[in-house]
């Protein structure tokens, strides 16, 4: 199993909603007590065994736009099949903290999606989309995107993070896929 989030490498992201994919990673490793100790695959990732069974949780290090490169070179390294891949990134189109989790569908306009859904050939992998909303007018996407999370919108982001972690904590002892998107309602 691989759980990678999407986010971009330098420290000026940090915060940022482009970058919450790294954030609920970050959430998940706390919970687990463990650190992002390798680097290899374009990527800086921990590797352990759980119900005997590896898994791998990822950051690609590559900027969000470039994310499948990681994602295709860590899945082949380990053998890792696309319907064992997840994929937790911003989306646009929900409203900030909200939680979607599907078994497919399509990169629809977020580019590091596109970059993966393009390496890995296809769309049949899960994917857990978090809400960031819409600039307001006559802020730009790009500007939003790249703008730190602040004040009521930080708090219903850490709570989505904080949820998500305890979804693919628990999903990985049971591997139920239809169990993580029913609990995450």
């Amino acid at each position: 199993m691989l759980i990678v989030g999407l986010g971009n490498p330098d420290k000026k992201y940090d915060g940022t909603y482009h970058n919450v994919g790294f954030m609920v990673i970050d959430k998940l490793l706390e919970k687990l007590g463990i650190n992002l100790k390798e680097e290899a695959c374009r990527a800086k990732f921990a590797s352990f065994y759980k119900n005997g069974e590896k898994v791998i949780i990822a950051k690609p290090m590559t900027y969000m736009n470039l994310s499948g490169e990681a994602v295709i070179a860590l899945s082949s390294r380990f053998k890792i099949p696309a319907n064992e891949i997840i994929v937790v990134y911003d989306d646009i189109d929900l409203p900030v903290g909200e939680i979607r989790i599907r078994k497919s569908g399509s990169a629809g306009t977020h580019n590091g999606m596109r970059n993966i859904v393009s390496k890995l050939g296809g769309t049949d992998f899960p994917r857990i989309r978090v809400g960031i909303g819409k600039p307001q007018p006559p802020m730009q996407l790009v500007d939003y995107v790249l703008s730190h999370i602040k004040g009521e919108n930080k708090m219903k982001l850490d709570k989505s993070f904080e949820k998500i972690a305890d979804l693919l904590a628990d999903f990985m002892g049971h591997k139920d896929l239809d169990k993580m998107m029913r609990d995450s309602k």
